[in-house]
């Protein structure tokens, strides 16, 4: 039987991967995104049309419409992808952090128990929500790795949200025995990333002749997954994991700020040479640190790879080659996303942001 997967905030950089990996598994889709400024139609422009797939406009937020959509569509499996991500933003204002990260879980949740209770049988026991959460919920480590029983110590409002949203759906599995999975990514890329994140961020500050700012001294270091990965990573979970469990999936390759932004510079150096045959290296600039910044994020494994036979395939030297490639090609894309960025004291293209993480 061909299972329905609703996929939340499925048209951003994260979820529209998980939902083409889904079809190309025989999977049925119903993709949910409130299209806010991250999210676009044209992130599934070569799906639309693929008979497994549906997209309905809407916010996790409304009760009325999720409850419809489950009774509608009937699907197995819930992956909340739907999340506010920027840790600039939700410095400035962490309240649409509030409403989507916790309210909008709360809300899945919520109608979940009521669908599953309304169907019963084997969709009853057959249903499965996952909840994509992040590496950021731990905090930061000096030495090893992050295991999933460590405890969670956020450090910054996005953080917290996440964490908020993991700790509801452990209560759902544990008070209500719905059958619930969490994986935690740690720092995600490739195509389609909205360009407040650092990659797409650096590509694109670089090709304009802009600074390529670098928080505090650039050696905070992050952990760096291919989106692909990411995705088959969470899919894998949501059809093999065991509900109350929960999975670190993690790219395993650990690199300070100011390294990852040097490789970026010598692949744009060779592709796409500055007209006045300079580097992008003279672009770089350090700027005041981010408050509470996390200095190292890293991830164990082991545990997926047993439970779920997944482990991450990318190289990152193709992975992020690969990247580059694709924003050089579609700089229209990275045009439309640039009109939906909303100017703030820590927020927009070209100013001195850096967002490191995910989604």
């Amino acid at each position: 039987m061909t299972d329905i997967i609703l996929v939340t905030g499925g048209a951003g950089f994260i979820g529209s991967t998980i939902i083409r990996e889904a079809l190309e598994r025989g999977h049925k889709v119903v993709n949910l995104d409130a299209l806010t400024y991250a999210g676009g139609e044209d992130n599934l422009s070569d799906v639309t049309d693929h008979d497994g797939y549906t997209f309905i406009k809407g916010s996790i937020v409304d009760k009325a419409l999720v409850a419809n959509i489950l009774k509608d569509h009937t699907p197995s499996t819930i992956i909340n992808v739907a999340a506010e991500t920027h840790v600039d933003r939700s410095i400035d204002d962490a309240a649409a952090f509030i409403e989507t990260n916790i309210n909008g879980t709360y809300n899945l949740l919520h109608q979940s128990l009521r669908y599953i209770s309304s169907v019963g049988g084997d969709m009853a026991e057959q249903f499965c929500y996952l909840q994509v959460s992040t590496d950021e919920v731990y905090g930061s480590i000096r030495d090893g790795a992050f295991v999933e029983t460590d405890p969670y110590r956020p450090n910054s409002p996005y953080a917290a949200s996440k964490a908020s949203a993991d700790h509801l759906v452990r209560a759902y599995f544990k008070t209500y025995g719905l059958a619930t999975i969490i994986t935690h990514g740690s720092n995600t890329y490739g195509p389609r990333q909205f360009p407040e994140k650092l990659i797409p961020l650096m590509i694109q500050n670089a090709l304009e002749g802009k600074e390529l700012p670098i928080y505090g001294n650039g050696k905070n270091v992050r952990d760096w997954l291919y989106v692909t990965d990411h995705a088959k990573g969470i899919l894998d979970a949501a059809q093999k994991g065991t509900p109350g469990e929960s999975y670190n999936i993690g790219g395993g390759v650990e690199l300070e700020n100011i390294t990852l932004v040097n490789q970026i510079i010598d692949i744009l150096d060779q592709l796409n040479p500055s007209s006045d045959g300079s580097s992008y290296r003279d672009l770089i600039t350090y700027v005041a640190d981010r408050p509470g910044h996390d200095f190292r994020y890293a991830l164990d494994i082991s545990k997926a790879t047993a439970a779920l036979s997944w482990q991450p395939v990318e190289p990152f030297s193709n992975g992020l080659k690969q990247t580059i490639d694709w924003y050089l090609e579609n700089q229209d894309w990275t045009a439309r996303r640039r009109k939906n960025v909303h100017d703030g004291s820590r927020q927009g293209l070209g100013n001195n942001i850096i967002q490191e993480d995910q989604s």
